[in-house]
């Protein structure tokens, strides 16, 4: 039936899926419950043998107890504290890392001669654990908030002009002669063909690339800095106050989370055609 029968004329109506009758992308209810229902059973499970003392309450202290340190830790600004230092080094480290890798990834997908000059530095270094790279960083540019925020950036390039460069190489060579067909000069070409065609492979490589920037910002945290979320588990560690520690952690993974949910959201508004 045509949607103008419907009398909702110039809509186009969205199919059904033919199963559970929802939506494309809408979640059904077992799936809803089950994102919900595993994570509080497991949450369950261990409150109930740490309480009766199956397992030792100074490894794994109860989830009630790691949630009031979370919240008189937030209460008191000593967690938003350390998590804005880490935050400010992760978001610093990852925008000066990504965009110049955008860059560098679209000229390699786009040009093979410069793909040909570019692609064995990258092929080089991009095996290298970054964290190794740390004293070297450190004797360049000090020991302050600099160096990390230089090795965030590091780590941040290669996932995004990787991904970048893949996107633009897995473009159809038919887009490309088309646009020269029609006399499209390379800015045209660039905004009109090799932009959209790449986005959503490159937002891939944005999520991977943040992720990355958290785990190493937690780990130059660990050994170089005194402040930091990386920095407060560490000294947790030591100090065997094991439920900060389970703090800093639950925290960093909330944070990891919600950084995946605004990446998508991003995506989701930006590459509206990749749908």
């Amino acid at each position: 039936m045509a949607a103008q029968e419907l009398g909702i004329p110039g809509q186009r109506l969205k199919k059904l899926d033919v199963d559970s009758g929802r939506l494309p992308g809408q979640p059904g209810m077992p799936e809803a419950i089950l994102r919900i229902a595993l994570p509080m059973l497991f949450l369950l499970v261990w409150e109930t043998l740490t309480r009766l003392e199956y397992i030792n309450a100074l490894f794994f202290p109860a989830p009630s107890r790691i949630f009031r340190t979370l919240y008189s830790m937030v209460i008191s600004g000593e967690l938003l504290h350390e998590l804005g230092h880490s935050l400010r080094r992760v978001v610093y480290g990852f925008t000066l890392g990504v965009m110049p890798a955008i860059v560098v990834g679209l000229a390699m997908g786009w040009s093979r001669r410069f793909r040909a000059v570019v692609e064995p530095f990258i092929a080089a270094i991009y095996p290298i654990p970054k964290i190794t790279l740390l004293p070297m960083v450190m004797l360049i540019f000090g020991i302050g908030d600099l160096s990390k925020i230089v090795l965030v950036a590091v780590a941040s390039f290669f996932p995004v002009a990787m991904n970048a460069t893949v996107a633009v190489l897995g473009i159809s060579p038919t887009y490309f002669e088309v646009a020269r067909n029609f006399g499209a000069g390379w800015w045209k070409t660039f905004t009109r063909v090799v932009l959209p065609g790449s986005l959503p492979v490159v937002f891939a490589g944005l999520r991977l690339a943040f992720g990355i920037s958290l785990l190493l910002v937690v780990g130059v945290e660990f050994v170089s800095a005194q402040e930091g979320v990386g920095a407060m588990i560490w000294s947790s560690w030591q100090t065997l106050r094991t439920d900060r520690l389970y703090t800093g952690i639950v925290t960093w993974s909330i944070i990891g989370l919600c950084s995946n949910y605004i990446l998508r959201s991003l995506e989701r508004r930006i590459v509206r055609w990749s749908r």
